[in-house]
């Protein structure tokens, strides 16, 4: 069994806690800037977001296909970490740069910087989650690491949602009469890019990749995709991904409207986003015992089923805060124990591959699983988008219209908690069970010794 000490694991977790500070910030913020502060219409802000998602489905395999070829004393992926966090800094501020361009120049900029930053992401977090699969090959000892790995996670989406649209106000006064929002963002993003840089650099320092391809194994990249759909416990994890993530885009798209425009408090959805997220970090560390106990795959039948059922009785709740965040909370607490075992599951996918099939592609499992994944994100971000104005949504109306209202409603409750609970009839059908991962476990570990 390959242990990680609780250094590695530390600074494997503040990889993610990296992402999160500047892709929470577009996740959360970036369709309300494009609407309020830059001045897109909310379709061609949603059709911006969903083409630089498109983009992502064609980065990802490409990206994984370029790692799992990578070869340097650093190892496969631990290179991307170091020599990708610049350009990935450089070019979050300049998405959330407003130009005093024209309405044409100002949209071409904006799909431009876009497209430029979802390639500098997937060069840097397809590797690091990749990174992960190859530090250890014992499934409960991925799970404690991803464990980790998603509390650092959520403490930066902690700190990001409950500290952003402060940061905005304060930095949008600098040598301002009054708040300058458009230099707010950029200075706020400026701040947690520069933060990223940092502690990308201490992963790259930290950890260690420990788990190798198979030696005699081709460069068929022709192979690799025949052999990824071949293997059946990746196509169910990849199309839960979708699901999943269509779900988190559509809500923290509508979130920042559902509190500006229904509560009539935008300041307060710091306060939803800040309590949903501590729910997450105090939840999280169940993930590993319950997972031990009950297997990944009937844990996150059950968390799927229960998150869902609260995240639609968000709608039910009204405009009563009280309910509102005690639904929230309970639909965050119950679905943390799932996030680890879906990046843990792909890691048994990747040795399922190597088991059965007799090929190991890390890379491309995690990006084919991310570029779907993406795929559900800009599903899920251009959909809220397009329901926003075929609801007759106005950005910055003093009163909206009941049908606008409605939509609103419905992308943060009832359509996300459906999507979410669907994820659990999926994953019936997943076949990887504890004594499958043990026999694979043993049977690769004896492959690999007769290979040295």
């Amino acid at each position: 069994m390959m242990k990680l000490s609780i250094k590695e694991k530390l600074g494997y977790s503040v990889g993610d806690t990296a992402s999160h500070f500047v892709w929470d910030l577009v996740g959360f913020w970036l369709l309300i800037f494009y609407t309020d502060i830059y001045g897109l219409s909310p379709a061609i802000a949603g059709l911006i977001i969903f083409i630089g998602s498109i983009w992502d489905a064609i980065m990802d395999p490409l990206v994984g296909i370029v790692s799992d070829r990578t070869n340097t004393r650093w190892g496969k992926f631990r290179p991307y970490l170091l020599f990708g966090a610049i350009p990935y800094a450089i070019l979050a501020v300049l998405a959330f740069t407003t130009p005093n361009f024209s309405p044409t120049g100002k949209i071409v900029y904006a799909m431009v910087t876009c497209l430029l930053l979802r390639t500098a992401y997937a060069f840097v977090n397809l590797p690091y989650s990749s990174l992960g699969a190859v530090m250890t090959n014992d499934s409960y000892e991925r799970a404690g690491l991803n464990t980790y790995r998603f509390i650092a996670a959520y403490v930066g989406q902690f700190i990001v949602t409950g500290a952003a649209l402060y940061l905005v106000d304060y930095f949008g006064s600098w040598g301002e009469t009054q708040v300058n929002q458009a230099q707010g963002y950029q200075y706020t993003v400026a701040l947690f890019a520069v933060v990223s840089l940092i502690l990308f650099t201490i992963t790259f320092i930290t950890t260690k990749e420990r788990v190798p391809a198979p030696k005699k194994q081709d460069n068929s990249i022709a192979k690799d995709f025949k052999y990824l759909f071949m293997n059946k416990a990746w196509i169910i994890l990849t199309i839960v991904g979708i699901i999943s993530f269509i779900m988190f885009a559509m809500q923290n798209a509508a979130i920042a409207y559902y509190f500006k425009y229904y509560i009539k408090d935008a300041q307060n959805v710091q306060l939803f986003n800040i309590l949903g997220t501590v729910a997450l970090i105090v939840a999280l560390p169940f993930s590993k015992p319950l997972a031990k106990r009950f297997g990944n795959k009937n844990v996150y039948i059950f968390s799927s089923i229960i998150s869902g059922i609260f995240f639609t009785l968000i709608y039910v709740a009204g405009d009563n805060l009280t309910w509102i965040y005690i639904f929230n909370i309970l639909a965050k607490m119950a679905y943390a124990p799932a996030v680890p075992l879906l990046w843990t599951m792909l890691a048994d996918t990747a040795d399922f591959g190597e088991w059965k099939l007799g090929r190991r592609t890390t890379g491309l499992c995690f990006s084919a699983s991310v570029l779907a994944q993406k795929l559900g994100w800009a599903i899920g971000a251009a959909t809220a988008g397009w329901i926003l104005s075929v609801s007759a949504f106005i950005p910055n109306a003093n009163v909206e219209p009941t049908s606008a209202i409605t939509g609103i409603r419905m992308l943060v409750s009832v359509i996300p908690g459906v999507l979410y609970a669907s994820c659990a009839i999926l994953m019936a059908f997943y076949s990887l069970d504890s004594e499958t991962i043990a026999q694979m476990k043993t049977d690769l570990d004896a492959k690999r010794l007769k290979e040295e």
